[in-house]
């Protein structure tokens, strides 16, 4: 099942279940999404729990939040993580913050779900990522989607719980393929392991994780060891639990993230071991990450701004080699 079609599957099957279930958004009717995500919808639930609404996150968000008070599930789809700063308002004072300042008694059971990262050639104001401001924000849970599975089982956790759930994809994997088990039990605050090792700790996320199991092998073969990959999968709360029982395992760590690197969701990964497992590294965590720089709209540029398979592996392997593995 391919990545997008999860999310649909999930969606449906929610909307399916329970009425209070409704969709909002630009273009989420009768074109199915921009990336497809609410294909068929629709026609199968109308124009009332899907809906089509103006160029306006400010108000799709701010509506959202009004239908969660109201007792609605409202998953609220912008079109890409730049857009989402017009909602900034919505999100950081109202959605994460009503039910602290009404001691509880105003539940939000809703989602911002959206793309974000660096796709091909859409330039500086369609290529951002926002995780790092999200994940700082108390009252919000921040779930980043790498994989169909992922995908299906957190969407339908998200649309059940009484929690705001800020749903991080990436538009480059919409087109993923991968398989999809329904019935198998998946904890989305739970970091997955996708690839066992014991002698390099690689965390990443979204897109990423792709990249980094696409570098491993050359990574393995250079340094003659073994690296585990982890999904991090929830950015907050972060499963330091399974992060540390890796690290104690392989006493070395990599953080490799799309985002800038200055102010990057990644430096939160680091700055915690070194706070919490400073005796169990055997050598100072490496961090690969994007550039301090605008996405650039060439796409030489554009590759050179951010971490690619063959950069994961130069710069893991010259961070091996000089700390003697």
């Amino acid at each position: 099942m391919l990545y997008r079609e999860a999310l649909n599957k999930a969606l449906d099957e929610m909307m399916e279940e329970d009425r209070n279930v409704v969709v909002l958004g630009e273009d989420v009717g009768l074109v199915g999404g921009a990336f497809r995500v609410t294909e068929g919808l629709f026609a199968k639930y109308g124009e009332e729990r899907v809906i089509d609404t103006p160029i306006a996150e400010l108000s799709i968000v701010g509506n959202a939040v009004g239908m969660a008070i109201g007792g609605l599930r409202p998953v609220a789809e912008l079109m890409t993580a730049n857009f989402s700063l017009l909602a900034f308002d919505q999100i950081m004072n109202h959605m994460a913050k009503l039910h602290y300042m009404s001691a509880g008694k105003i539940i939000l059971p809703m989602i911002v779900r959206f793309p974000q990262g660096v796709s091909k050639q859409l330039a500086a104001q369609h290529s951002e990522s926002y995780e790092q401001m999200l994940s700082a924000v108390p009252g919000l849970i921040v779930w980043a989607v790498s994989d169909p599975n992922y995908a299906y089982h957190a969407m339908k956790k998200a649309i059940m719980m009484d929690d705001p759930v800020i749903f991080i994809e990436h538009e480059l994997l919409y087109n993923k393929k991968g398989e999809v088990h329904p019935d198998v039990p998946l904890d989305p605050f739970k970091a997955q392991i996708r690839k066992e090792g014991k002698d390099i700790t690689i965390v990443s996320y979204l897109k990423m994780v792709d990249d980094v199991l696409e570098a491993v092998p050359q990574i393995e073969a250079a340094l003659n060891c073994s690296c585990e990959v982890i999904d991090l999968c929830s950015l907050n709360p972060v499963d330091y639990a399974t992060l540390e029982a890796s690290i104690q395992k392989t006493s070395r760590l990599v953080m490799v993230e799309e985002d800038h690197k200055t102010g990057g969701f990644g430096a939160q990964i680091i700055s915690w071991a070194a706070e919490d497992l400073f005796y169990s590294l055997d050598a100072a965590p490496l961090r690969i990450a994007g550039e301090d720089v605008p996405i650039p709209y060439n796409r030489t540029l554009e590759l050179a701004s951010i971490p690619t398979p063959d950069s994961i592996s130069n710069d893991v392997i010259a961070w091996g080699e000089k700390n003697g593995l």
